[in-house]
């Protein structure tokens, strides 16, 4: 009686330590064997498109529509004759990119619009972002009369400031010639002057919006940050390089990349203040030379094949710059 006492006990202790340890043999199924738990779905996925849908809808007629029928005029042959209704339009494929790429002068626009486009890039983000740090070092009335005259030069139409601009430089009547002493010279005479004094004019009517971006996010800094770079000996510039820089970097993707596209982009400044393109068009940009070919050469097809460009151009600047930005947060 006692020896099956024994057997048993040993028996029972024997599968209780198998089914610890995970033995199959166990009386216990092991941990390890047992189903995952299903994760819960959420049913409320749909949710944020149902939110977006109003904005999407109003998106989509403003800018899908809009560049369908830009896509499809720059594939058919029409012109002010197809406008009229006195000839049939016909498709024409590729062959109007064919022609637009097969003409010198249109390398040499784009090549132009580049150069300029990057040049008022640059310029519009060292004033904005190097105010942005005055506007954290002066008092508070100096602050606000500066806040002030930059949001009334961006509220400022382009037209009207172009016009000011225009005013300012001119050789007969404008206050730049008398305190330079240059007499009657003309600013929009000669190719690379008229180009620096349009920039100058998209330089002032841009920087403020780069100024209050960067300002907002300096103001977020937490002071302690700067206040221990400051410490250790680190220059302005290099506070502004190492320390703000990299903790604004979103911010000044968002401020870079709507420069790009205001400034590539660019058509007021330039009709108004180089009246049309300049003297045998020296002047013209992209946006402006596409209203030559559309308007006043009546080669709609053409002027449409140059936006689909210049939207290509855009887009593949701004996903590569995301890309590249994205690229360097995992680096880092």
């Amino acid at each position: 009686m006692n020896d099956r006492a024994v057997r048993a006990g040993s028996g029972t202790g024997t599968g209780a330590r198998a089914a610890a340890a995970g033995v199959p043999g166990g009386s216990r199924r092991p941990a390890a064997a047992r189903p995952a738990a299903r994760p819960v779905r959420r049913r409320d996925g749909w949710t944020p498109w149902l939110y977006l849908a109003p904005a999407l809808v109003v998106l989509g007629g403003l800018l899908v529509y809009p560049i369908y029928q830009l896509g499809l005029i720059s594939l058919l042959q029409y012109t002010q004759a197809q406008v009229s209704g006195g000839e049939p339009t016909a498709f024409r494929g590729l062959a109007n990119y064919a022609e637009l790429f097969g003409d010198d002068r249109f390398w040499q626009v784009l090549l132009a619009t580049v150069l300029f486009a990057a040049a008022c890039v640059l310029s519009t983000l060292a004033v904005g972002c190097a105010l942005a740090v005055l506007l954290t070092r002066v008092r508070a009335l100096p602050r606000l009369a500066l806040m002030l005259a930059a949001l009334g030069a961006w509220a400022t139409p382009a037209v009207t400031g172009s016009t000011v601009w225009l005013f300012l430089f001119d050789p007969d009547f404008g206050p730049v010639n008398r305190l330079l002493g240059l007499g009657d010279h003309s600013w929009t005479y000669g190719r690379y002057s008229a180009f620096f004094l349009v920039l100058l004019e998209v330089v002032w009517c841009s920087f403020p919006f780069v100024m209050v971006t960067v300002y907002a996010g300096i103001r977020a800094v937490p002071a302690e940050v700067l206040e221990a770079a400051a410490l250790d000996g680190a220059s302005q510039w290099r506070i502004w390089r190492s320390v703000l820089a990299p903790m604004l970097r979103p911010i000044l993707t968002v401020v870079t990349l709507q420069s790009v596209i205001w400034d590539f982009k660019v058509f007021t400044q330039i009709y108004v203040m180089t009246n049309g393109g300049g003297i045998a068009g020296q002047n013209l940009v992209l946006n402006v030379y596409a209203y030559q070919q559309a308007f006043a050469s009546s080669q709609y097809s053409l002027g449409a094949a140059i936006g689909v460009v210049m939207l290509l151009i855009l887009l593949a600047v701004t996903l590569g710059h995301l890309r590249l930005l994205r690229r360097q947060g995992e680096e880092l």
